[in-house]
């Protein structure tokens, strides 16, 4: 069954691109996660994260993935202080393809007798606290898909420049592990922090990210792109770092 999907969710995203005429990703990264005890200890670190039996009683399994920007899309929006017409337009088509995407899955699966259920790409989190009560990237570093970088992003085997999704089901999948070496160059030990040094505004620093800075910079891109639909985006310290399109080796 875990074949069967990982071909789904690749032969999904081929022809939606396509259809559509559009070459803004990368082949997906698909893994997945016990629905149990896993979730239960990353509650204690993220008090209000929902469980997936209390989204979808019954629950087995989480399915999630990551779908990598193309070396254009992140290239595009390495300068500049707004984020690029290419990249806004990517986020947004991007979470069009993720909810169509994750609703296809959950028919696959219920066709064969497997409850499920798709979780949105984005924007169910609390705007005052900027938490979310589902975390897509923690859900992904459970299933192993890759390790956090200095920028709070997942940096998985395609980089960090792309999006999440999951959905959860009832049916059993093998689930992957937790990564036990790091990606993330500082995080190994390494010097790098680039992703600081990208940072056009200085909400990341040398002692973390400020989320509300970030944020706010994500709204004034929205207002920037006013023509567009919700574009809270930046990414400017994903791009253009080792970690953007890969994982980076130690010579970089």
């Amino acid at each position: 069954m875990e074949g069967k999907i990982k071909e789904w969710i690749k032969s999904f995203v081929r022809k939606y691109s396509e259809l559509r005429s559009i070459n803004f990703w990368r082949e997906p990264v698909v893994g997945f996660a016990d629905a149990t005890s896993p979730f239960e200890r990353l509650r204690k670190v993220i008090d209000n994260h929902l469980l997936p039996e209390e989204i979808l009683e019954g629950a087995r399994s989480v399915v999630v993935f990551f779908i990598p920007f193309t070396k254009e899309v992140v290239e595009s929006n390495v300068k500049g202080k707004y984020a690029s017409r290419l990249w806004a337009t990517s986020y947004v088509e991007t979470n069009r393809l993720i909810s169509e995407l994750a609703n296809y899955v959950v028919g696959k699966l219920e066709a064969r007798g497997y409850a499920s259920l798709a979780l949105p790409p984005t924007h169910n989190f609390d705007e005052v606290n900027l938490i979310s009560d589902w975390s897509h990237k923690h859900v992904a570093y459970i299933a192993g898909l890759g390790t956090f970088g200095f920028h709070t992003m997942l940096i998985t085997e395609k980089g960090c420049c792309g999006r999440l999704g999951s959905l959860i089901t009832r049916a059993e999948l093998k689930p992957g592990e937790p990564k036990k070496e790091e990606f993330c160059l500082h995080a190994r030990g390494l010097e790098c922090r680039m992703c600081v040094k990208k940072c056009a505004f200085g909400a990341l620093k040398q002692n973390g990210l400020d989320k509300r800075k970030c944020y706010e910079i994500c709204l004034e891109n929205d207002r920037f792109f006013n023509d567009l639909p919700l574009t809270d985006v930046c990414g400017k310290c994903a791009c253009g770092v080792p970690c953007s399109l890969r994982i980076p080796d130690d010579s970089r």
